[in-house]
Order: C-alpha cells, then sequence, then structure tokens
C-alpha cells in the first residue's frame, strides 16, 4: 500500500480541490475575498475523512467560516459545504426531499466502513468520469418548492455569534466587542445537530418550514 501511494498521489482517495462547493451567502457579498487553503486539516464530519479545509471571511461585520464536510458529501446531497443547504433551492434536506418527494434516508450508508467505502466509490467514478445517479437532478422542481426557496442570497446568517460575557453581564469591551450583544433565542433552533441536517432527519429549521408550508 505505501508503495501504491508513492507512485500515485490520488491512491489514498482523498480530495485535492482548489475552491470549495459553497453558496453564495456563505461566500458574502464582497467581491474580494481572501481565503485560505489547508490541505487534510480536518475530518469530514459526515464520513470523518481528512479533507482540505478552506476559511474566509464573507464580509467586513462576518465570521470567519470554514468549510465543515468534504466536497463528496457535498455532491452526493448537493449541499453546501458550510451550512448544508442544498446549492440549487437554499433549503434544508429535509425541506427539499420532502417537497420532492425523495427517499434519500437509506441512500447513504450511516455505518463507518459502508461509508467510507460508499465515498471512495463515487470518488472512483468521478474520477473515471462516470456520472453519479444522483436523484437531484432528475426530479421536476414543484409548486411547493418554488414556493419554499430562497431567492436571493441570506447574508444575515453570516455575522458574528452572540457574546457569552455580554449574557452573564460581564463584557466590558461595550462597541468595540466583535461580538454581538443580544440575547440568544431558546428553543430548538439553537439545538441543530449536523448529522441530522445533512441526512435530514429530525432538523428543527426543515420541521419550522415545513409547518408553515403547511399552514
Amino acid at each position: 500500500m505505501a508503495h501504491r501511494l508513492l507512485r500515485d498521489h490520488e491512491a489514498d482517495g482523498w480530495e485535492r480541490p482548489d475552491f470549495p462547493i459553497i453558496c453564495e451567502s456563505c461566500l458574502g457579498d464582497s467581491p474580494y475575498v481572501r481565503m485560505t487553503r489547508a490541505e487534510y486539516d480536518k475530518e469530514c464530519k459526515i464520513c470523518t475523512r481528512p479533507f482540505t479545509v478552506f476559511r474566509w471571511r464573507p464580509g467586513r461585520d462576518a465570521r470567519y467560516k470554514k468549510t465543515e464536510i468534504c466536497q463528496t458529501c457535498s455532491k452526493l446531497k448537493n449541499v453546501c459545504q458550510v451550512c448544508l443547504l442544498d446549492l440549487e433551492y437554499g433549503l434544508p434536506v429535509q425541506v427539499r426531499d420532502t417537497a420532492l418527494n425523495i427517499d434519500s434516508h437509506d441512500a447513504i450508508p450511516k455505518s463507518d466502513v459502508n461509508r467510507e467505502y460508499f465515498a471512495e466509490e463515487h470518488d472512483r467514478r468521478a474520477r473515471a468520469g462516470i456520472d453519479y445517479e444522483s436523484s437531484y437532478g432528475k426530479v421536476r422542481p414543484n409548486d411547493t418548492i418554488l414556493k419554499l426557496q430562497r431567492t436571493t442570497p441570506y447574508y444575515k446568517r453570516n455575522r458574528a455569534h452572540i457574546c457569552s460575557f455580554y449574557i452573564r453581564g460581564e463584557c466590558t469591551r461595550g462597541a468595540e466587542c466583535p461580538y454581538r450583544h443580544e440575547m440568544p433565542e431558546t428553543g430548538e433552533l439553537p439545538q441543530q445537530n449536523i448529522k441530522d441536517r445533512y441526512y435530514g432527519v429530525n432538523d428543527p429549521v426543515a420541521l419550522k418550514l415545513l409547518g408553515k408550508a403547511g399552514r
């Protein structure tokens, strides 16, 4: 295996992209973005394989953002590497799959060994020029998803985090504090799980949107 890795730099199956797969909202509204690239800096939060991490600041008053999942997992679900929202409609996976009647719960294995094999097989097919049989590009949009889709970027999502010292009443920076001085929301929305959001299961944001669509 070691000799194979020395002969073929792609034999390990790890990605080496030059640019991330991200949505317009996460990229930011600034036409000048300085982005750093670190090969194999983190492990993907879905498949746990090492991947190239990109980090940048979307705007002047925004917080730094970085890619959270690898490009293989991003392509399998057609989602942004940062916010995990659908790249075409700007919706959570659970909302998109429900609106388009796509059953993707069993499409990607959840066990470590099967998930890694599935990702490597997808990479191999991509390098060979074989299109992956994805159902997202084959389904025609219906009236429900056209009403729910986000047509304009939502840059408010890139705001700085809430100051924890301000919540306790101990922040002394005042206007110079780089974090937001406001009280956090209570409920299920702040308590999101990245794997639930990726697989489209028990996503509180998706359930809220589906509830609005039902009404």
